[in-house]
């Protein structure tokens, strides 16, 4: 049986697939999202390595997913749409009034775990539910808006279900 590999993703630096075989299906690339209109890349910005899109398998037909990883898995480093998203979600911090600075403060520290999978996840997803709790329910929709795609799926079914 022959082995398989993966193709090369495209994506815009906010995140929006482009395709997921860029090696295999060159009709598909393109310089710009069509979505947003950001520039796409197609490698890790820190390390260069190329981000992994549909895994081939011969004489398989597999399951197409259009869902890009959120960390580079050669380096370890966020790719440009998860570092856009947390900073996002931590500017949106600075509009919950109900909150004073010090829990501004852990609810940003929180948001780094809540994207990991990793055991600070379950005390991150317990301070995030309990100081977005305090927010207006625009800004609960904005965190879910700009977190959702992001976050672990531990983390995403602990606070949205």
């Amino acid at each position: 049986m022959s082995q398989g590999y993966y193709d090369t993703a495209q994506v815009c630096l906010n995140g929006h697939v482009i395709t997921m075989e860029y090696e295999t299906a060159i009709e598909f690339r393109s310089k710009h999202c069509g979505e947003c209109g950001e520039s796409t890349i197609i490698k890790c910005s820190n390390c260069n390595t190329k981000i992994r899109g549909y895994y081939h398998l011969p004489d398989v037909i597999g399951l197409y997913s259009d869902i890009v990883s959120s960390y580079c898995h050669e380096c370890g480093k966020a790719y440009p749409w998860t570092e856009a998203k947390i900073e996002a979600a931590r500017e949106l911090t600075e509009e919950l009034e109900e909150l004073t600075d010090e829990e501004k403060e852990l609810l940003k520290k929180s948001l780094d775990d809540l994207v990991k999978d990793s055991p600070r996840t379950v005390v991150a997803t317990t301070r995030f539910k309990r100081l977005v709790g305090k927010a207006t329910p625009e800004i609960a929709t904005g965190f879910k808006d700009i977190l959702v795609d992001i976050v672990s799926e531990t983390a995403k079914k602990a606070i949205w279900g």
